[in-house]
């Protein structure tokens, strides 16, 4: 890869802080955010609760009341706020982002929705401001991609983890290998795009990194592009045994849980 870190993360900030102004001013994209989410869950959100994704992270995570959950990359702050209302007022809910827009956006829609189990930390997924050993449940919706060090991201959230907590993500992955020309397409990795792994790559650095049980619980369907999405869950495990009310089998999914990509027009 000829593009350095530096020059990712400036094209992720920026892209994605435009769309935070965009959304702030105006509107978000509710029709792909009604793609992603049931009705029910949508409730009255306003439209600034906009999603960027790629999934619903939160329909597999099986949240648990009191527990504590890290989203990556909360973006405006819809699944941080989907996520406070499993973890009730006994739990809390933290979303780290890196862009200061959608930094200010996620902070105005926990105005208006008056919330005050979630708070907004300012940070990058390589080198978390979180405590270690203190979440219960990571969750993220088409953001690791966009990292430069996936390794990183998965070695910190290994370490902020109690034990046996889980990972539950939604992302981009790749069905082949991408050509060094759509490697350093910085449109590209802000779209989710050149940034993905391969699929069994990103198997294989979760578990490289500590975790345990790694599954693909969905993926869409593989068509002519290189990328399509899925939803990864992964468990830091104390021991052998799992913990309680949670297993390895495929998590069933409603339809809505995954669709093709959702970062950006490329997909």
């Amino acid at each position: 890869m000829s593009r350095t870190d530096g020059e990712i993360k400036a094209a992720v900030q920026e892209h994605y802080g435009a769309r935070a102004r965009q959304a702030s001013s105006c509107c978000g994209d509710a029709g792909h955010r009604e793609r992603l989410y049931a009705g029910q869950e949508l409730g009255d959100l306003p439209e600034t609760v906009a999603s960027y994704g790629c999934g619903n992270p939160a329909a597999i995570a099986a949240l648990r009341p009191g527990e504590v959950v890290l989203d990556l990359g909360s973006g405006p702050g819809l699944d941080c706020f989907l996520a406070a209302r499993e973890v009730g007022a006994t739990g809390r809910v933290i979303g780290l982002d890196m862009t200061p827009d959608m930094l200010a956006l996620a902070e105005e829609n926990k105005r208006k929705l008056g919330v005050t189990n979630v708070e907004f930390r300012r940070g990058e997924m390589e080198s978390m401001p979180v405590e270690d050993a203190s979440v219960d449940v990571i969750i993220s919706n088409c953001v690791i991609n966009l990292s430069p060090d996936k390794d990183a991201v998965f070695r910190e959230s290994a370490r902020v983890l109690r034990a046996d907590g889980r990972l539950h993500v939604s992302d981009v992955v790749l069905s082949r290998a991408l050509s060094q020309a759509e490697r350093d397409d910085l449109a590209l990795w802000a779209g989710c795009s050149s940034g993905a792994l391969l699929e069994s790559d990103y198997v294989g650095r979760l578990r490289a990194a500590g975790f345990e049980d790694v599954r693909v619980d969905s993926r869409s369907a593989v068509g002519e592009k290189a990328w399509h999405s899925a939803t990864i869950s992964a468990y830091k495990r104390a021991s052998s045994a799992p913990p309680a009310g949670a297993t390895a089998a495929t998590v069933p999914l409603a339809a809505s849980a995954v669709v093709s990509c959702g970062c950006g027009p490329n997909c």
